[in-house]
């Protein structure tokens, strides 16, 4: 399996490595400082780093994020090396996220590239439940597009240094894909998992910041993420971790979130979603226990919990102590640290407004991280905007008879006796986002115990076993 996985990042080395060839020319960094260490290989260098963090996160200093782009223009049309929607090209397919293929997507009018989430409208009616029988008693659950929306809604909002910004959505309701554009981030993730060059503690304390003032701005903004792990922590060109994949994300009300349901990836799950007896847990919680696996990766290239078997590492989760390689060496204040956050009982787990005072954190008080009022902004979402969360895609039949008529300068229907005109036909683009895009199924599969719970697929010949939600509806 190992070696698999070697395989596997090694081809995403490559085309994040043609990503960021490509799009260097269209100055996707823009003005933004790069940090001198490539933060994944090779020493830092003799610059501290955290004096250039100070420099970008906590003078404040940085541009509010402009306004997402809502446009009505449609064009869709099927090119020999693209799928153009709108204003977007997409292209070949450059990852996955939690229930969908994510697309390299060529912005025509900013002249930018985007990664363009393409998720299964129909696969997330599932995963809420809609197929299921709706209770006759008590309140009745929302329809689970609502909560989509509603959580677009919020993504558009959100701005920090360190979360992917969510650009535009693009919604057709007559097709399963929804199309969501993101932020382009050419380095990829932070770190493949396993590996066998962790960082140094240097290079994970500069990156372990990073995420802690990501999650108390999402916690700040009632946000649970729920799979914190490094596959879901993108580099951006400033060499800063920006937090993505919202997918198994939750809302919540008051203090904390107090869930109950399972989901997330099993390796990062923490003890109190994997027992049977626990009716409810923290969500706050659940997201310092999943930071404190990520910080494992970080400094020993593993997780500290693992197994082939699912049930298996569960127990170990819930009953084996957190033990530490004797190499690589880190300090036993990092070691204390992650101790706290691997606490088995929530209760007593460590918070985040505590990691953020903590020593190893903050190098004894000598680099402290700014205060929660100083770097987060509350994001409140208007029903209205909910309303308008995405930019809706009229039919493609539709379009094609308004070309029609402005090409003929008749206001005659097209599709009316198409045998009669064999000369000029009207028929549809063939395989528009299927035929020669269809996505090949991949070739070497990530252990169960490193993907999220849950089946995700999509639109048929685009997303994988989209078939299977036909039989099993």
């Amino acid at each position: 399996m190992s070696a698999e996985i070697d395989n596997r990042a090694e081809l995403d080395s490559e085309l994040y490595g043609e990503l960021a060839d490509m799009v260097a020319d269209m100055n996707v960094a823009g003005n933004r400082i790069t940090p001198q260490n490539d933060c994944r290989s090779g020493p830092p260098s003799t610059t501290r780093v955290s004096d250039r963090k100070m420099s970008l996160q906590e003078r404040g200093s940085r541009m509010p994020r402009q306004r997402t782009i809502e446009t009505k223009r449609v064009s869709i049309t099927d090119a020999d090396d693209c799928v153009q929607l709108n204003q977007y090209k997409l292209k070949k397919e450059i990852g996955k996220g939690s229930y969908g293929v994510v697309k390299l997507a060529y912005n025509e009018d900013s002249e930018k590239y985007y990664a363009m989430k393409v998720v299964s409208k129909k696969r997330l009616m599932k995963q809420c439940g809609f197929f299921r029988r709706i209770p006759s008693k008590g309140p009745k659950p929302d329809f689970p597009l609502e909560k989509v929306y509603k959580e677009i809604a919020i993504l558009k909002k959100l701005d920090h240094h360190n979360v992917v910004k969510l650009v535009e959505v693009l919604d057709d309701p007559d097709e399963d894909g929804l199309h969501m554009a993101f932020d382009l981030m050419t380095k990829g993730q932070v770190m493949e998992v396993p590996t066998d060059h962790p960082f140094t503690e240097e290079q994970a304390h500069f990156y372990f910041r990073d995420i802690v003032l990501g999650i108390e701005y999402l916690h700040h903004n009632k946000i649970i993420h729920r799979d914190i792990k490094p596959s879901n922590l993108l580099l951006g060109d400033d060499g800063h971790v920006k937090i993505a994949d919202f997918g198994v994300s939750n809302e919540f009300e008051g203090t904390d979130a107090h869930l109950s349901c399972t989901a997330g990836t099993p390796a990062f799950m923490a003890p109190e979603m994997v027992t049977e007896h626990e009716l409810s847990f923290s969500g706050k919680a659940l997201d310092v226990w999943a930071m404190g696996v990520t910080l494992y990766c970080f400094v020993f290239g593993k997780c500290p919990f693992y197994d082939e078997n699912i049930i298996s590492l569960y127990s170990k989760i819930k009953h084996k102590p957190v033990a530490f390689p004797e190499t690589p060496s880190v300090s036993d204040v990092l070691k204390g640290l992650i101790e706290r956050m691997l606490d088995k009982n929530p209760e007593t787990r460590i918070t985040i407004p505590e990691i953020k005072l903590n020593e190893w954190v903050t190098e004894n008080g000598s680099y402290p991280l700014p205060l929660e009022e100083e770097h987060c902004t509350a994001v409140e979402v208007t029903e209205e905007e909910v309303q308008k969360g995405v930019t809706l895609i009229p039919k493609l039949s539709t379009v094609i008879l308004i070309k029609s008529m402005l090409r003929k300068r008749s206001f005659s229907n097209p599709f009316e006796c198409l045998g009669n005109r064999t000369q000029r036909s009207m028929s549809l683009p063939g395989g528009l986002l299927t035929g020669p895009w269809s996505l090949p199924k991949a070739s070497s599969q990530t252990h169960p115990t490193m993907r999220k719970v849950g089946k995700e697929g999509s639109r048929e010949g685009e997303l994988e076993d989209l078939n299977e939600d036909e039989d099993d509806a």
